[in-house]
């Protein structure tokens, strides 16, 4: 491990080396997994999961070519585009989760970027939700500074904007918009008071290096992203990285390296909820398992997230009671989280 110690990695630190991180990657898997859940243990009740409930309250027509999203307009996925839903659509939305027990409720809309026009009702939204005791979250795209302190004074808790990958395979998934442009967001929502969700996907054809540097780029941060997703990416068919995946099946990550991700990710940023996000449908409940021991502490639940099929409420439940495992309690933090289709 070299100067590693676990006395270093038990102390919050942004001033990780790529060489330490690469390290971190390359222990034994299990000597990983002991590393990881000591922190996690020091952190975090290492027997709940946070549980999330996810709406999607724009789908479709998005300008933006992401290769792995389903909701451009560049993709040939059959998402049809829809307008923003009705503000009082959106907080019956709310309501129905807050009865089911969610103590928090994550909204998101399919945009490059919202318009100025767009965000009277978007503010009108967080109040109301936040009003019901609810705590928010909001993925909207990219934002401008004054765009962030309207949803900051409206209450918003959370604002999730994704790195996606490490800054040299960023360019291979996505050209309209660079790098940088995700970093300046996320300066604007922390410059404005609101807490941070910024993770990535893995298993889009890049290389541990790859994985290597989209962790550094989150652990290096001036302050860490108070929620970190990990995603495993759902090849869809029409979009650019399903139609590569379903020629090279090859490219898709393993998951033991997707659970050393997550484990990378706990290390680096102990006190960061780290969000076992898409893909959860096509692991095993022993790979999902792994990524709690790991440090994972939030799922989305659901049967849908985007346009992905999730695993759903009764298979989540099932999973926890068989690991012993229950939904976080008590006062901890709301973190940000995914979206999922709206309502038929």
């Amino acid at each position: 491990m070299g100067s590693i110690e676990m006395e270093t990695m038990l102390s919050i630190r942004t001033d990780w080396s790529r060489e330490e991180i690469a390290e971190l990657f390359d222990l034994p898997f299990t000597e990983l997994l002991f590393r990881a859940a000591t922190i996690h243990r020091e952190n975090h009740p290492p027997e709940q999961i946070q549980l999330c409930t996810l709406l999607s309250i724009k789908t479709g027509g998005c300008p933006e070519d992401c290769g792995y999203c389903s909701q451009s307009v560049k993709a040939h996925s059959g998402v049809e585009a829809t307008k923003l839903m009705d503000v009082q659509a959106v907080l019956q939305r709310a309501a129905q989760a807050k009865d089911a027990g969610s103590q928090r409720f994550c909204m998101g809309a399919a945009w490059r970027n919202p318009k100025d026009r767009d965000m009277p009702a978007i503010v009108e939204i967080v109040k109301g939700v936040s009003d019901m005791g609810l705590e928010t979250c909001m993925t909207l795209g990219m934002l401008e500074p004054h765009q962030a302190e309207m949803l900051a004074e409206a209450g918003l808790d959370y604002y999730n904007h994704n790195i996606d990958s490490s800054p040299e395979y960023y360019e291979r998934v996505i050209s309209t918009r660079d790098f940088q442009c995700r970093l300046d967001t996320l300066g604007h929502v922390r410059s404005a008071g609101i807490n941070v969700c910024s993770g990535g996907i893995v298993g889009m054809g890049e290389t541990r290096d790859d994985r290597v540097g989209f962790i550094h780029t989150l652990a290096t941060l001036p302050e860490h992203p108070e929620s970190v997703p990990v995603n495993a990416l759902v090849p869809v068919k029409g979009t650019v990285l399903g139609d590569m995946l379903a020629d090279t099946p090859m490219a898709k990550i393993d998951d033991i390296e997707f659970v050393r991700t997550v484990a990378a990710a706990r290390i680096t940023m102990p006190m960061s909820m780290v969000r076992l996000s898409a893909g959860r449908e096509s692991m095993s409940e022993a790979t999902q398992a792994l990524c709690f021991l790991a440090g994972a502490n939030s799922i989305f639940t659901g049967d849908k997230l985007l346009t992905a099929p999730n695993a759903g409420d009764d298979s989540d439940g099932a999973l926890l009671a068989k690991l012993g495992m229950t939904a976080l309690q008590g006062d901890e933090p709301a973190r940000a989280c995914k979206v999922s289709e709206p309502a038929e």
